[in-house]
């Protein structure tokens, strides 16, 4: 197998998560319905990078907008917070991309 050096992996990483940011917090939500500080958390461990609030809440409108996602206000401890869940448009979206993915990995 190839050698990655870190830099280069840190790189490859930073690059993923700024071009697929929307994939990435589709798969995140598919695994459980979560709030956007959740997301926001999960996030930063999965991949060891920060993601700004000025990335992760504009995407998450897109996402819902287009159908992918769906939101709904939940209380908890006396806090409203905004729970997104995945819906059937989003599943299809992620087949989709891990379709041509696959595709593009046999080329």
């Amino acid at each position: 197998m190839f050698g990655l050096s870190e830099g280069y992996r840190e790189e490859i990483v930073g690059r993923v998560v700024r071009n697929l940011l929307d994939v990435q917090i589709l798969r995140l939500v598919e695994v459980e319905p979560l709030w956007g500080y959740r997301i926001k958390k999960q996030f930063e461990s999965d991949f060891n990078v920060k993601l700004r609030h000025g990335a992760l809440y504009p995407t998450l409108n897109v996402l819902e907008q287009r159908g992918f996602l769906l939101s709904r206000r939940q209380q908890k401890d006396g806090r409203a917070r905004k729970v997104y869940a995945i819906t059937t448009s989003g599943r299809e979206f992620l087949s989709s991309y891990y379709g041509v993915l696959r595709e593009q990995i046999r080329c």
